[in-house]
């Protein structure tokens, strides 16, 4: 695909030893694409020094967040809020908290602890002005009911991967949410497809979530940020626009509510 557009992947893991043997490639391939910037959410206090490893390689193009992981809420979660505490109030480059949310798809064992870890990043957030990453699987009640909890009037973040129905759009819509797109609208028969063309376009974010659920036609294989183009052309092609459309506005929407220009002045 060929385009002089510019476009931020919102979601990635570059750092995912996935990439182990080609990131620089990656990264270079990304470039070439015309992903520019790329954000990285953190997991837990183990893929912290990855993370970090590939921001300081690339400063000019990579943003992180730092964040626990629903999956990685277990037994010693606390401890891994400590590690995210010190992080978010102890460094100042990070643009989000994240990626944070609840996961139930496997079982519900840590559902509590879950649910708790939610509430204190939510809240760490607010404390540093700092919009969320949410991650949802399978709990999108329960994550709506802790945002309803602390009862905000509007909330500034994005829920990473959506993959709920066109309601469940609408609701983290109302809720000030953006929608962060991926590699899911391009599938058949998909959901997101729907949601792609109900929501407002300055409402959608584009991302890989790379290593994990690549677009066609490269379904089933290893993701990467060279492939936004490929997502963005998808919402193009649902809504009838142009893809340089697509990537104006979602570009413009990452820079606000990551604070993009502002993050990269302060470094």
């Amino acid at each position: 695909m060929t385009n002089n557009s510019q476009f931020v992947d919102t979601h990635c893991h570059l750092y995912d030893e996935a990439f182990d043997e080609d990131r620089d490639q990656a990264v270079a391939r990304a470039l070439d694409a015309g992903v520019t910037t790329m954000l990285l959410p953190d997991i837990d206090s183990t893929s912290t020094p990855r993370l970090d490893a590939l921001y300081n390689a690339h400063p000019q193009h990579f943003f992180r967040m730092a964040g626990l992981h629903p999956t990685s809420v277990k037994e010693d979660f606390e401890a891994e809020l400590r590690h995210v505490h010190d992080r978010l109030f102890h460094l100042s480059s990070f643009v989000a908290v994240g990626e944070i949310g609840m996961d139930l798809y496997w079982d519900r064992t840590y559902e509590e602890q879950q649910r708790e870890a939610l509430r204190t990043q939510l809240l760490w957030a607010e404390e540093l002005d700092l919009p969320v990453c949410l991650h949802i699987r399978k709990a999108h009640n329960e994550v709506f009911a802790v945002l309803r909890e602390l009862n905000r009037l509007s909330w500034r973040g994005v829920m990473h991967c959506f993959g709920g129905s066109v309601q469940e759009a609408r609701r983290a819509l109302e809720m000030g949410f953006h929608l962060g797109i991926g590699g899911v609208v391009t599938f058949k028969n998909a959901t997101m497809a729907e949601v792609a063309k109900a929501a407002p376009l300055d409402r959608l974010l584009l991302e890989t979530d790379a290593p994990y659920l690549s677009p066609v036609p490269h379904r089933g294989q290893r993701n990467e940020s060279a492939y936004i183009p490929l997502i963005a052309q998808k919402i193009a092609d649902l809504r009838g626009i142009s893809l340089a459309e697509v990537a104006d506005v979602t570009t413009a929407s990452a820079q606000t509510l990551f604070n993009l220009r502002q993050s990269r002045m302060n470094d």
